[in-house]
């Protein structure tokens, strides 16, 4: 777990944060997405004397995902800079994107909760195996990177009926 002693931090006014949280960690649970093995984290810790402590640094790892034309799996290098406010008063906070909340009476500020949601906001969803991916066949199902189908266009869809009728008078 990522956490930083906030009594340290209050001597030192900076603490630098590292670790990799497991990619098969319940954190991860329910995701689109998996990760290949650990998500690594250096993150800097600051003390900004306001109550508020901000917290910058990078995390990294390889993402596994489905390609969204043909279901393939893809995995993809990944890469995010992070910054984390956390506040002990949240008031009108709420909407900011990157702003948490924490206790300042604890002893230690846990991190990953807030790096797990700005991870998942950062993971692209839309990735393809390959530019030129064809995709799946819409009637058959068939994967067209693999070879062409049996399907046909000739079948006609009943709902433009009434459209034909009126083209063809």
């Amino acid at each position: 777990m990522l956490r930083v002693n906030l009594g340290q931090l209050a001597r030192e006014s900076s603490v630098v944060v590292e670790g990799s949280l497991s990619g098969d960690d319940g954190l991860w649970k329910d995701m689109g997405f998996s990760w290949v093995g650990d998500v690594d984290v250096r993150l800097r810790a600051t003390y900004a004397g306001t109550g508020e402590v901000v917290v910058r640094g990078d995390a990294s790892g390889v993402v596994r995902q489905e390609c969204r034309r043909c279901l393939d799996p893809v995995e993809t290098p990944f890469a995010r800079n992070l910054t984390m406010v956390f506040v002990s008063d949240p008031v009108g906070e709420e909407d900011d994107g990157g702003v948490y909340a924490f206790e300042p009476e604890g002893s230690e500020l846990d991190l990953s909760e807030a790096v797990r949601e700005e991870l998942i906001l950062a993971v692209n969803p839309y990735v393809v195996c390959e530019p030129e991916c064809r995709g799946l066949c819409p009637k058959c199902g068939a994967n067209l990177n693999e070879g062409a189908c049996d399907c046909t266009d000739d079948e006609v869809d009943p709902r433009w009926a009434a459209l034909r009728d009126l083209k063809s008078e």
